[in-house]
């Protein structure tokens, strides 16, 4: 694989220790965070502790506020009346297209223990007549119905298998007509340009059992596969592209 350096900009966004643990994952090809001796997952342990949980939900809306905005001004919203949000977070993507589009009715999904986080960022954004909180795990639960499917910064933690049952499920959960929007540091399809992409799949080696990031092309023909019959990779911003698959 040939892939440029990072740029001194790009490689401030990783501390240390991220290096040093990508040598070890690069040797083992194993996990390297606190989960490794056997312990809780990341997203167990994080779930468990609400302050921390709070904490990082609101990271999570810093990191995604840019290309939130973008989805919110590029994708063609008027032809759709309703979006979900799955693994809303904090609920900045939803609550950014809701904010955009007045007719547009917004479903924040994730576990419950974010439900109060995801509802106070909302009101504070004055949209808790139009958007909503629904509880639900994504791999136990159906995904609820709406116009368009939204996975921001969420497929990139998950195997190739769970990928693929994710994209699955927003089929099934949309109508004919009906879009999934997957966004993230997609790698582009010569595996050469965005560094910060191949660097965060090498993170998510790091901190998850299965979990990396990839290509337009790699997430397109999941797409087909799971039944879209059309897709296209768009740029939004920085590092990040959406992947559109229409139902």
């Amino acid at each position: 694989m040939s892939a440029s350096r990072p740029t001194s900009a790009e490689s401030s966004r990783w501390p240390t220790s991220v290096f040093i643990l990508s040598g070890t994952t690069l040797r083992t090809g194993k996990q390297q965070n606190e989960s490794k001796g056997g312990g809780p997952s990341f997203f167990a342990a994080l779930y468990a502790d609400p302050a921390r949980l709070k904490q990082f939900l609101g990271a999570m809306t810093g990191l995604s506020h840019g290309a939130n905005l973008a989805i919110a001004a590029k994708f063609p919203w008027s032809k759709y009346k309703s979006a979900v949000d799955v693994r809303t977070a904090q609920g900045d993507l939803v609550t950014q297209v809701a904010l955009a589009h007045p007719h547009l009715a917004g479903i924040g999904f994730d576990l419950a223990e974010v439900a109060p986080i995801f509802e106070e960022y909302v009101a504070r954004n004055g949209l808790s007549s139009r958007v909503a909180f629904h509880p639900g795990s994504f791999f136990t639960d159906p995904l609820p119905r709406a116009d368009v499917v939204m996975m921001g910064h969420i497929l990139h933690d998950w195997n190739l298998e769970e990928k693929k049952l994710l994209i699955r499920k927003a089929h099934e959960a949309l109508p004919a007509g009906g879009a999934l929007v997957v966004y993230e540091s997609i790698i582009d399809d010569n595996r050469s340009q965005n560094a910060f992409g191949l660097m965060m799949s090498l993170n998510m080696l790091i901190e998850t059992p299965g979990g990396f990031d990839y290509t337009g092309a790699d997430c397109q023909g999941w797409m087909k596969e799971a039944g879209f019959r059309e897709t296209r990779v768009e740029h939004l911003v920085g590092p990040d592209s959406m992947v559109v698959g229409t139902k």
